[in-house]
């Protein structure tokens, strides 16, 4: 089983080693990356402090940078501060592949909103996180925790599980050795304990995270192929704990996950 995968640059760079190139983020489009990823979902607007502080590039070249950013549209100014640009949504909306898979997997993640009355997810694999593509809300609440773009750990939400349990010995490797950090008292922690959830996963087709990411909230997830049975994304269904049954809503999901394989297989 494979896994179609989008692979970024992390943090926590190697320095650079002798007779290798330099470090990307030395480069004035290293500076621009480091500048428009200092935004996070919180920040409607960052000073030209707050730019320098976060990035850790001199003055002067945040404010010489941030002001052809102003002028390619990939930053806006908002008084004597700035905020990321328009320009910056209409180029992410032409990334091909991304975008057939968010239209093709809609109607039948409204459809699966209308069966099961909760919140919708349908993520990707991209490095350690998943990445939602596309989120149907039911009821307020979760905002907090999933966004559309948005990122969480592999390890401890189900899409993530989902993802783990078909990808590669590698990737799990990777993820142990970067840490199973808890986010509740109920995140899993152990590296046997979240293998053998993996086991089951495979066996069954179907993964289920209670509590792990949110206290309260509980989400149930099944994997969604594309040709050749190559993995390219998890589908899944989250809401309150005390009203979810993954055995009552596995039908549905399964359901959900083959319209959007079938669909898949004609474009993919």
């Amino acid at each position: 089983m494979t896994i179609v995968s989008i692979d970024v640059p992390r943090s926590g760079r190697p320095g650079p080693r002798q007779g290798a190139c330099p470090d990307p983020m030395n480069s004035v489009l290293g500076k621009a990356q480091l500048i428009i990823e200092a935004f996070t979902v919180d920040d409607a607007t960052l000073s030209l402090a707050a730019l320098v502080r976060r990035t850790g590039v001199a003055k002067a070249t945040v404010h010489r940078l941030a002001h052809e950013l102003v002028e390619w549209g990939l930053l806006e100014r908002d008084g004597c501060d700035y905020r990321l640009g328009l320009r910056l949504f209409e180029i992410g909306q032409r990334v091909h592949r991304q975008r057939i898979l968010r239209e093709i997997a809609q109607p039948y993640m409204e459809d699966l909103l209308l069966s099961t009355h909760e919140t919708i997810h349908f993520a990707i694999h991209d490095g350690l996180e998943v990445l939602y593509l596309e989120k149907i809300l039911a009821h307020r609440g979760l905002g907090e925790q999933s966004r559309v773009a948005g990122r969480l750990p592999l390890y401890c939400t189900a899409t993530g599980k989902t993802i783990l349990a078909f990808g590669t010995e590698a990737l799990f490797s990777e993820v142990v050795r970067n840490g199973l950090k808890p986010l509740t008292r109920y995140t899993v922690t152990s590296p046997g304990r979240l293998r053998a959830q993996l086991d089951r996963i495979r066996a069954e087709h179907l993964a289920t995270e209670a509590e792990e990411i949110r206290l309260g909230y509980m989400s149930t997830a099944v994997p969604v192929f594309g040709r050749d049975e190559a993995l390219v994304g998890a589908l899944s269904v989250t809401g309150p704990t005390y009203r979810m049954d993954p055995g009552r809503l596995s039908g549905a999901l399964r359901t959900a996950s083959m319209g959007i394989t079938r669909s898949l297989h004609r474009v993919l």
